[in-house]
């Protein structure tokens, strides 16, 4: 009976953060803040989703590919978020409010 409320806990965590990166990304001003909003609060989201059915299944099966998509997902989306940072860096988009890239000291 544990077994279910724990998954079903998962599922409602997983929801709230997925929940919160949208709203991030609908709401937050630029591009590098929408990409911080959704890369954080959706992976843990997912991660937590990949849990619960981790739990659900168990170790085996289906339980297993989950446990691959966390592992999966934690090494792509920072790697995608700095690369989509990057990118936007060097297309020259501007920060919100006014701030700048940090210039780097010569030594």
């Amino acid at each position: 009976m544990i077994h279910h409320y724990l998954t079903a806990l998962f599922i409602g965590i997983g929801a709230f953060f997925l929940l919160v990166g949208t709203v991030g990304l609908l709401r937050l001003p630029d591009v590098y803040n929408r990409m911080h909003a959704t890369s954080k609060a959706t992976t843990i989201g997912a991660a937590s989703v990949f849990l619960a059915g981790t739990l659900h299944f168990g170790l085996q099966g289906a339980g297993l590919v989950s446990l691959v998509g966390i592992v999966f997902l934690f090494v792509t989306a920072p790697t995608g978020s700095h690369m989509i940072s990057r990118a936007a860096e060097r297309m020259g988009v501007a920060f919100a409010g006014g701030a700048d890239w940090p210039v780097e000291k010569e030594d």
